[in-house]
Parts: structure tokens; C-alpha cells; sequence
């Protein structure tokens, strides 16, 4: 099997490859976006910590 022949899929390639992608993105949104959620939270419960602790509040 030649890599052209395994990059054809056996003429399947036009549904096999858009299908890798697709769950490519997914996986990738589903790292990121709950690391950047997380990141933003702990930057908004900080500033509450400081804005609640602060003498004279």
C-alpha cells in the first residue's frame, strides 16, 4: 500500500478526512475552552476575594 492509496481510503477520502477534522476540532474545543473558562473564573473569584477582604469594606 502506497501512502497515496492510504490517503485515497480507497476512494472514501472526501468523507474519511472532513470526519478526522471535524473530531480534531472537537477534542481540541473541548481542551480549551474549559482551561479558559476555568482561567477567567479564578481571575473573577480573585478580584472578589480582594474586593471583600479589603480593610474599611
Amino acid at each position: 500500500m502506497s501512502v497515496t492509496e492510504f490517503l485515497d481510503m480507497g476512494g472514501y477520502a472526501a468523507f474519511v478526512w472532513p470526519a478526522y477534522g471535524i473530531v480534531a476540532v472537537a477534542l481540541l474545543l473541548n481542551l480549551i475552552l474549559p482551561l479558559k473558562r476555568h482561567r477567567r473564573l479564578r481571575l473573577e473569584l480573585g478580584h472578589r476575594t480582594v474586593r471583600t477582604t479589603k480593610p474599611g469594606s
